[in-house]
C-alpha cells in the first residue's frame, strides 16, 4: 500500500522522492504495530522501539532542513539517474526499486523487532545492553556527520554568495577524514547493530532477519558510487579525495589530511 502510494504521487508530481520520505517514518511504526501486539509488555521491544523512533527523528530533522519535505526537495540524484534512462526504463526502475524494492528494504532491515516478538518472553540480556550502547553511539556518530556536512555546506553558500573564495568545495574535515561516507558507515553499522536485539531475543546467531541488513549494506554501494560520480564530473580534485581517503569503513587516512 505505502509502496503503490508513494509510485503514484512519483507519477502525478514528478517528483521520485516520495520513499526518501517514508524512509525515517515506516521502520518507527513497524516497530510500534509489533510492540503494541503485546501491549507494550516487552521490554525488549519497547527498547527497540524507543531506539528506531529516536534514529526517526534525527533522520526526518535532517531530511526537513535540507528541504526534503518542501516542493522541490527532490533528491538530486534521481534527476541524475532519470537524464540517463529513456522514460520506460526509468518509470520500470521507479516502480521497482524506489517503491516496491525499497520499502521491502524498509521492512527487512526493520524485521529483527518481529524476532523479538517471537521471543518476547526472553528477558533482557547482555548482548541488549552492548546493542543499546553501540547503536547509541553510531547514532551520535551519525549526527556528528551530518552537522559537519551541514555547517560545511552553509559556510560554502555563504562563502559564494559573498564572492569568496572556496579552497576545497567538498568536505575532507571531521569525520571525513577517515572515510567520504561516515554517515553511510554509521547508518549501515546501527541496523547490523539492531540485528543484536534479534540474536539477544533468539539465542540465534544466524537467522532470516539479518538479511536486511545484507541488502541495505549492498544498496549503499551504488549509492555511494553514483553520489561520488556526480562529485568527480563537478570537483576535478574529488579524485584525489577518493584515492587518500576509504569510501565508507573508516581507516587511516592514506598521506597528508586536509586542513
Amino acid at each position: 500500500m505505502l509502496a503503490m502510494s508513494a509510485w503514484l504521487l512519483s507519477v502525478i508530481t514528478r517528483d521520485y522522492s516520495w520513499v526518501d520520505r517514508l524512509w525515517p517514518i515506516c521502520p518507527a511504526l513497524y516497530c510500534l504495530l509489533v510492540a503494541s501486539d503485546n501491549d507494550f509488555g516487552s521490554a525488549r521491544m519497547n527498547l527497540m522501539t524507543a531506539l528506531v523512533f529516536v534514529w526517526g527523528a534525527r533522520l526526518t530533522f535532517n531530511f526537513a532542513r535540507k528541504g526534503g519535505f518542501q516542493k522541490g526537495g527532490e533528491d538530486y540524484r534521481w534527476v541524475v539517474v532519470q537524464q540517463k534512462l529513456d522514460p520506460v526504463a526509468f518509470q520500470l526502475l521507479n516502480v521497482s526499486f524506489f517503491a516496491l524494492g525499497q520499502m521491502l528494504l524498509v521492512w527487512l532491515f526493520t524485521s529483527p523487532v518481529h524476532q523479538a516478538w517471537l521471543w518476547r518472553q526472553a528477558p533482557l540480556n547482555w548482548v541488549d545492553a552492548v546493542a543499546t550502547v553501540l547503536f547509541l553511539v553510531l547514532l551520535a556518530g551519525e549526527t556528528i556527520a551530518d552537522e559537519q556536512m551541514w555547517r560545511f555546506q552553509q559556510d560554502k553558500k555563504q562563502r559564494i554568495a559573498y564572492g569568496q573564495d572556496i579552497e576545497t568545495p567538498f568536505i575532507t574535515t571531521g569525520l571525513f577524514c577517515y572515510c567520504r561516507h561516515p554517515n553511510y558507515f554509521c547508518e549501515i553499522a546501527m541496523w547490523w547493530v539492531f540485528y543484536l536485539f534479534a540474536v539477544a531475543a533468539s539465542g540465534q546467531w544466524l537467522h532470516w532477519t539479518g538479511l536486511g541488513c545484507v541488502l541495505l549494506t549492498l544498496q549503499f554501494i551504488p549509492s555511494a558510487r553514483l553520489t561520488e560520480s556526480i562529485s568527480a564530473s563537478k570537483y576535478p580534485t574529488y579524485r584525489n579525495y577518493q584515492a587518500s581517503t576509504p569510501a565508507i569503513f573508516p581507516l587511516p587516512r592514506i598521506g597528508t589530511r586536509s586542513r
